[in-house]
């Protein structure tokens, strides 16, 4: 046999792979490509009719139509009470949606959980789920609208951290004009780094920690998608968004995926310390919660949506 042809790829053993599992719905190139940068785009996987139900239902939260419970609506800093009319034009994300029905299809979507696996194996759950309605930078430069490099790691107190994946999909066309995401390809074969909020002036908005030093010199990718398109990622994958230049608000609904045999680690003097006091504060105000655990919190969000629930 003339095996000349696929030197390359045959060289690469399956044992070599770290990041992805042993299923048939990735090409080896795929494989690769995800082992290599940290992430990989796959086109048009969300139907145009699904995001729109997902629109109708973030337009129904903002006019306050329907209250989830659990569900965090967060507002852009920039907006303030006075501006307050119940709109979509005053929420910039909403997050833990698990108990919003229609939303929550989202994470239980047949052609995301297909790929999902191939990074989580069969027992999967929904750990932690988001729209993101990036508005417009308000006329006054601020650019609150930008989001941080970071990793989404720095949030997770759950191991290993190969076993976790990102699926984000865009809900229109995004592009650098509105704000789309910002990959450091390879990022995610380093350490989990030390995250807290940037000095910009102008602003921060609550929890948007940001990695202090990396290599300014590492070659940045903007993610141009259209709709429908949804990319995956590792969660040590250094990312961020830059800001919405243009008149609209850019739409984006995620969740991140842990294989059910994760379990929970103490993050007790290490670099995640500070988020787990802001998270634990936060419910503990919310909800009047006198001795909960940032492992509670995670426990309250997690919902299984393939196989079985094991440790996490």
């Amino acid at each position: 046999h003339h095996t000349s042809g696929v030197g390359s790829l045959a060289s690469f053993h399956p044992q070599q792979f770290q990041y992805t599992r042993e299923n048939n719905v990735l090409s080896l190139e795929q494989r690769k490509f995800y082992e290599e940068n940290g992430f990989l785009v796959i086109k048009n996987l969300v139907s145009d009719a699904d995001i729109q139900r997902f629109r109708n239902e973030f337009e129904r939260i903002c006019r306050k139509e329907v209250k989830p419970l659990g569900l965090s609506v967060m507002r852009d800093v920039t907006i303030t009470k006075s501006e307050y009319v119940p709109s979509e034009k005053v929420v910039s994300k909403v997050q833990d949606f698990q108990e919003d029905e229609e939303l929550f299809r989202y994470c239980t979507l047949p052609e995301i959980l297909k790929y999902v696996e191939c990074f989580t194996g069969p027992n999967i759950m929904a750990m932690h789920t988001m729209l993101i309605n990036k508005p417009p930078d308000s006329g006054n430069g601020k650019k609150t609208s930008r989001h941080p490099l970071h990793q989404d790691l720095h949030y997770f107190p759950f191991r290993p951290s190969n076993s976790i994946v990102c699926a984000w999909t865009a809900m229109e066309h995004i592009d650098r004009n509105n704000g789309c995401l910002v990959v450091l390809p390879g990022t995610h074969k380093g350490p989990l780094q030390p995250h807290d909020y940037p000095q910009w002036e102008g602003g921060v908005n609550i929890m948007f920690h940001g990695i202090q030093d990396y290599d300014k010199n590492n070659a940045r990718v903007h993610l141009v998608m259209e709709k429908g398109d949804t990319v995956f990622f590792h969660p040590l994958l250094i990312h961020g968004s830059g800001r919405n230049k243009s008149q609209g608000f850019r739409k984006a609904i995620s969740c991140h995926f842990a294989d059910a045999n994760c379990h929970y680690i103490d993050v007790e003097g290490t670099s995640q310390e500070n988020i787990e006091k802001e998270v634990v504060d936060i419910v503990r105000k919310k909800y009047g919660f006198k001795d909960v655990t940032l492992k509670d919190v995670w426990t309250f969000r997690g919902r299984v949506v393939k196989g079985e629930r094991i440790n996490l």
